[in-house]
């Protein structure tokens, strides 16, 4: 018995189907122009919060997502509230944040898995990032002094300040070099910049005085720029570091 013309035209269009390779879609929000952000490969969204000195959880409120959601290549946020937002939604992302710590499987903002039985808590006491001299004071308003720089020698230890997670580990700052950043708190984040070399990955968890990075140049100085962010903005590390 032949097949009629229908059964023809099922199959055609079944195997026409089979033969194509179904990829991810990449996830788009949002619009274009002034205030709106198009994510890299190298991105994640602490590391655009950091970028523009924004309050990670609020970023992700403006844009109506979990800050624990994997971000996308393409996809683009916007960095300024908007104008028929109020406080609500940051404040329904930090109480999220608070449920979500709770569970043991997380993702960091560029999508990657990560095992986090880690439990962020305001450290209690800092400790210095590295040995040497410090080379500048802290300044708000200045872009290359939201932090102090550290002076020593090229690939001494560089260590965490306090014990958290990595949530940012690459290269994908304009002016910070090789960078981790690691997150202590809801509201305590800390970076190390201008590294000659990245010892941990991001999704790690790291405790106080852990190796994570080797010291680099800049400027033909050895030496490290370290920075301490209070819920998004910058803040004078030497008031948290211990006296000398």
């Amino acid at each position: 018995m032949k097949p009629g013309k229908s059964t023809l035209l099922i199959l055609v269009v079944f195997l026409s189907v089979a033969c194509v390779s179904v990829n991810e879609p990449v996830r788009i929000t949002g619009g274009t122009g002034a205030g709106w952000y198009t994510v890299k490969p190298t991105d994640t969204l602490y590391s655009i919060a950091w970028r523009y000195g924004l309050d990670y959880k609020q970023l992700a409120g403006w844009n109506n997502i979990d800050y624990k959601a994997p971000i996308f290549p393409g996809q683009r946020l916007q960095l300024v509230q908007p104008a028929n937002q109020g406080q609500a939604p940051s404040t329904s992302v930090q109480k999220q944040t608070t449920e979500t710590s709770k569970s043991s499987s997380k993702k960091t903002g560029n999508g990657k898995t990560e095992s986090d039985n880690f439990i962020y808590q305001d450290p209690r006491k800092w400790i210095w990032p590295t040995q040497g001299k410090t080379l500048n004071t802290f300044s708000s308003t200045i872009l290359d002094r939201r932090g102090i720089d550290i002076a020593g020698k090229t690939g001494q230890p560089v260590l965490a300040v306090a014990n958290g997670k990595v949530v940012y580990s690459g290269n994908g700052l304009a002016g910070y070099g090789n960078l981790i950043i690691i997150k202590h708190s809801d509201t305590y984040l800390s970076a190390y910049a201008y590294c000659q070399e990245r010892l941990v990955e991001e999704g790690m968890a790291v405790v106080a005085g852990k190796v994570i990075a080797k010291m680099g140049n800049k400027d033909n100085t050895a030496k490290l720029h370290f920075e301490i962010r209070r819920n998004g903005k910058p803040v004078d590390p030497l008031k948290y570091l211990p006296k000398k």
